[in-house]
């Protein structure tokens, strides 16, 4: 991480501090309410160079809901309650990690911390993508995030999950990465992680997509991913 990078990264966290502080004051408030204790979940990822960390976040799943690591399938998220649904569409669960980015952990924008398990699934590919330090959004997260989405609600138990996500959702990812670690060579990060950041926050504020009544079948072709395109 460059300099200017970090600077960019600890001045808009600052700059974001007046809207950021009492939005968790009042998401945390809610959780205590809705969902109880704990309120915090760490999950270990890998950052960069390969450096393992405690990627911070609002916990979304109950304790009985989180066997195995990794990434959550349908197995998961349809026993999620509204507020904790509320929470992931919105990424107010994530609000957390302005700490990991405070601590150097992780940039407002770059790959998403990985898992040890796909980093070793995948070393030669994350090597290259973790020269980048991990971040909260990023172009795979912008493009990918509902495609990922749509793929793994069907998912019906741990294995089938990490199957489909290592078959059909890494691979896109890492290119996208690498993709966007080329572009902040060749342009400089900071316009490429502001674009990126507005983009990601009209994405948040864009309405759900609906979902097919219950005992109802999808009906057209199978979901593609967004468009792959650099920026």
């Amino acid at each position: 991480m460059t300099r200017a990078k970090r600077a960019f990264d600890l001045g808009f966290l600052f700059l974001s501090l007046p809207l950021m502080v009492p939005l968790a004051a009042i998401v945390t408030l809610l959780h205590l309410l809705m969902e109880g204790r704990p309120l915090i979940y760490r999950a270990l990822r890998v950052g960069q160079n390969g450096k393992p960390f405690q990627q911070l976040k609002f916990r979304t799943l109950r304790a009985e809901q989180r066997s195995g690591q990794g990434v959550s399938g349908g197995y998961k998220t349809q026993a999620l309650s509204r507020f904790a649904r509320v929470m992931r569409r919105s990424r107010l669960d994530e609000l957390p990690q302005l700490v990991n980015i405070l601590r150097g952990e992780m940039s407002w924008v770059g790959p998403r911390p990985p898992d040890p398990a796909h980093v070793a699934a995948r070393p030669t590919d994350f090597a290259r993508v973790l020269q980048s330090r991990p971040g909260l959004t990023g172009l795979a997260t912008l493009l990918l995030h509902r495609y990922e989405d749509r793929l793994l609600r069907d998912c019906q138990s741990h294995q089938e999950t990490e199957a489909v996500y290592l078959r059909r959702c890494l691979p896109k990812k890492l290119k996208l990465d690498l993709i966007y670690q080329r572009r902040v060579a060749e342009e400089g990060a900071i316009w490429v992680d502001l674009w990126l950041i507005s983009k990601s926050v009209a994405a948040v504020l864009r309405p759900p997509e609906t979902e097919p009544a219950s005992g109802t079948k999808r009906i057209g072709r199978r979901p593609k991913p967004a468009t792959i395109r650099t920026i």
